[in-house]
């Protein structure tokens, strides 16, 4: 008889090991949630939110005055819609529970759609209030379905205050173990503001919670640690900087959760967060993972380079002036003489030479880097990267010759189910297991990509984070073998 198994379930049948989708995501049916976020906000709130979602700032604009604000291009169309059951499936937890099979997967952590965006809202009522409903009706949608499906909850991080009271509420009320942050927040430019109020709005700063930031967000991450919570960042620059094009959508999206995730990461690193929280792992969804080898190379190299020590190659107090003098005379021609004239001057007679606080110059100090082997410690375990699967360039994150240190990173499957880039929910697990038929990874490392990955984000710091899901039993298999290995 000829089997009826989709590609994935077949791939799926023959494995050994569970396959954990750690970034499916929800389309929101919107009448519900506003309908949670006018019990939360009042009327009047719901309906200014709903104006706003279901039409964007750049829809009532003429081409015109989309060029004169520079109103970037927003998402558009980013669900399948000729698929119409999976369209449906994106939207109806019980649907998408009975389907997972087909999908190949076992369990699949479950993100927003339109819930991505309000942790973002500058408006703290409107931020706060669509937070709270957004999260209450996760907490209830999915709340037969937790065997299978495992909602994340949404984080507001515009202060540590609303960040620590939303991760009470979303831990000890409505029973989350999983969330999302924004990698970022955007605040106004106080000297801009003071200079003109009516700008204020157009002159803003990324605040990263970390270097620089306007508050101290450690007890932020202390709480994810009484919580034995992951935090885990999901947060899109499409629209921001130089993602800001009028009419492109494909140009302002190409890389932005990519940039979004390097901002929070580099941060944590480089803010010493992964050294006061050795216990905290940390994700960042469907980004990728190649721009993580790119930063972890960079790390290691600038690091090389820009040490305390190294800097003494740099150091202006080193150069030798006599030597300079001489050798602009002899090889300088005809600007010999006015380079030469000018010496002494000015200390930046030649490129940055500007005198440096020696208590500014370990840029490493927060983290306390010591030694090449101190930024692997403090990177490669404690990080991991939400790569779709069609994302050849995962591969990367599992070449040891490519990556510093001979490591691989923490690539974890992400299949971003319920958004445009899987047109088809069957091909789920199938797409990600082509990097084995193309000889681009090795099972070993796919079984890392689809399981210990994805279990270690999660159970590294909580372990029972799987209980009560099909999975438990492998996991569970899993940590006591790894227990014993130790």
């Amino acid at each position: 008889m000829k089997s009826t198994l989709t590609k994935s379930a077949e791939i799926r049948a023959r494995l050994s090991h569970p396959i954990i989708d750690s970034d499916g995501h929800i389309a929101e049916f919107e009448p519900a949630l506003f309908d949670y976020l006018e019990r939360e906000g009042g009327a009047a709130l719901a309906d200014r939110v709903r104006r706003l979602v279901l039409q964007p700032p750049w829809y009532r604009a003429t081409p015109q005055e989309r060029l004169a604000n520079r109103i970037p291009r927003p998402t558009w169309w980013a669900h399948p819609s000729r698929n119409t059951l999976d369209r449906a499936t994106s939207s109806l937890p019980r649907l998408l529970h009975r389907r997972l099979d087909d999908f190949g997967l076992d369990v699949a952590i479950i993100y927003p759609s339109m819930g991505l965006f309000p942790i973002h809202f500058e408006e703290t009522e409107v931020r706060l209030a669509m937070c709270r409903a957004f999260n209450r009706m996760q907490s209830d949608i999915f709340r037969e379905y937790r065997d299978r499906l495992i909602p994340v909850a949404i984080i507001p991080m515009h202060t540590p205050a609303e960040a620590m009271a939303e991760l009470d509420y979303a831990v000890n009320t409505l029973g989350f173990k999983a969330i999302v942050m924004p990698a970022y927040a955007r605040r106004a430019i106080e000297g801009a503001a003071r200079k003109n109020p009516e700008l204020a709005r157009h002159a803003l700063w990324f605040d990263n919670f970390c270097i620089d930031s306007a508050y101290d967000y450690d007890p932020v991450w202390a709480k994810c640690l009484e919580l034995k919570l992951s935090p885990t960042f999901h947060s899109p620059t499409s629209g921001l900087n130089t993602r800001a094009t009028v009419s492109n959508f494909v140009y302002n999206h190409i890389g932005h959760f990519a940039a979004g995730g390097e901002v929070i990461c580099k941060a944590l690193f480089l803010g010493g967060v992964t050294r006061r929280f050795p216990a905290l792992r940390f994700a960042f969804m469907e980004g990728g993972a190649a721009w993580a080898c790119t930063l972890l190379n960079d790390l290691v190299s600038h690091w090389s380079k820009r040490n305390r020590e190294a800097l003494a190659h740099l150091d202006p107090a080193n150069r030798d002036d006599n030597l300079m003098r001489q050798l602009f005379e002899e090889y300088g021609g005809e600007y010999g003489p006015r380079i030469l004239a000018r010496m002494g001057q000015d200390r930046s007679y030649l490129m940055w030479s500007n005198p440096e606080d020696s208590a500014d110059l370990d840029e490493f100090a927060r983290c306390a880097i010591a030694s090449k082997a101190d930024i692997g410690e403090l990177f490669v375990p404690k990080f991991f990267f939400g790569c779709e699967g069609d994302d050849r360039m995962s591969a990367l994150a599992f070449d040891a010759r490519m990556n510093p240190m001979g490591t691989k990173l923490n690539a974890i499957y992400s299949s971003d189910i319920g958004h445009f880039d899987i047109p088809d929910m069957r091909d789920a697990a199938e797409e990600a297991y082509e990097m084995v038929e193309d000889g681009l990874i090795g099972t070993d490392d796919f079984r890392a990509f689809v399981f210990t990955n994805p279990m270690r984000a999660k159970t590294d710091l909580n372990p029972d984070f799987f209980k009560g899901t099909r999975v438990e039993e492998a996991v569970a298999s899993m940590l006591n073998a790894n227990r014993k290995d130790t």
